[in-house]
C-alpha cells in the first residue's frame, strides 16, 4: 500500500489538473474563468470532478495511485466519459470537437503526470 501522503498528493494533482483543464477551456473560449456570478469555473468543472472522484472510488485508486495504466488510464476514462454524461444531463454542451479536445487534454494531464513520475522513479532507483 502506498503512503497516505502519496495518495493525497496523487488525488490533489488529479483535481488540480481537472480544474486547470476547465480554466484553460474557459479562457480559450473568451469566457471569464470565474464569471460574473463567481460560478463560471465551478459550473464547467463540477461534472469532471464528480466523475474523477467516482473513478477514484470505483477503481479504489488509493491502492495504486501512481500506476499509469491501472490508475491513469482508468481515471482518465472515468473523468472524460462521466464528465461528458454529467454535462449532457445538466444541459451543458458536449459537441464532438469538445469531446475530442477534452479527451486528449485530460489524457495528457491525468496519464501524463503519472508517466513523468514513473520515469523519475525509474531513474532514481538504482539498478541491480
Amino acid at each position: 500500500m502506498p503512503a497516505p501522503r502519496t495518495v493525497a498528493i496523487a488525488l490533489a494533482v488529479d483535481v488540480v489538473l481537472v480544474v486547470v483543464f476547465a480554466a484553460i477551456g474557459r479562457a480559450s473560449h473568451g469566457e471569464e474563468v470565474i464569471g460574473p456570478d463567481g460560478l463560471g469555473l465551478a459550473q464547467t468543472t463540477w461534472p469532471f470532478l464528480v466523475a474523477l472522484l467516482v473513478g477514484w472510488l470505483t477503481m479504489r485508486l488509493w491502492r495504486f495511485p501512481l500506476a499509469i495504466l491501472n490508475a491513469g488510464v482508468a481515471v482518465w476514462l472515468y473523468t472524460v466519459i462521466g464528465g461528458m454524461l454529467l454535462r449532457a444531463i445538466s444541459g451543458q454542451g458536449v459537441q464532438t470537437a469538445f469531446v475530442i479536445v477534452a479527451s486528449i487534454v485530460l489524457a495528457v494531464f491525468l496519464v501524463g503526470w503519472r508517466a513523468v513520475v514513473a520515469l523519475i522513479i525509474r531513474r532514481r532507483t538504482p539498478r541491480q
